[in-house]
């Protein structure tokens, strides 16, 4: 959840933290295209959001999640959603559209 672990595992640069937040489909794309140059896996995918109950802004709202998905030697694809729900609803909701978008960019759903 912490910015310098975004930062220091991830390779997400602090300029993006500074200019996108951590919340935001550019920092999402960083942290996806960190795991895998910090990893041997063939493709990542990335998740950061605002689970709630509190932390939401009027641009991002509780329930904003930003997704990135990457295969190796290709640039990253990311999307927002805003879901509705408490903490674990959005949390559940989110963990569920992340993994149908990774068997999407898989082709095997």
């Amino acid at each position: 959840y912490a910015n310098e672990a975004k930062v220091e595992m991830l390779g997400v640069r602090p300029e993006t933290l500074q200019e996108f937040g951590a919340v935001s489909q550019e920092t999402a794309a960083e942290m996806a295209v960190g795991a895998l140059k910090n990893s041997k896996a063939m493709f990542s995918l990335a998740i950061t959001g605002i689970a709630g109950p509190t932390g939401g802004s009027p641009g991002k709202p509780v329930g904003t999640v930003c997704f990135a998905w990457c295969r190796a030697g290709t640039f990253p694809g990311t999307e927002v959603k805003v879901f509705a729900g408490d903490r674990e609803a959005v949390r559940r909701q989110a963990v569920i559209h992340a993994l149908r978008g990774l068997l999407l960019r898989l082709d095997i759903a």
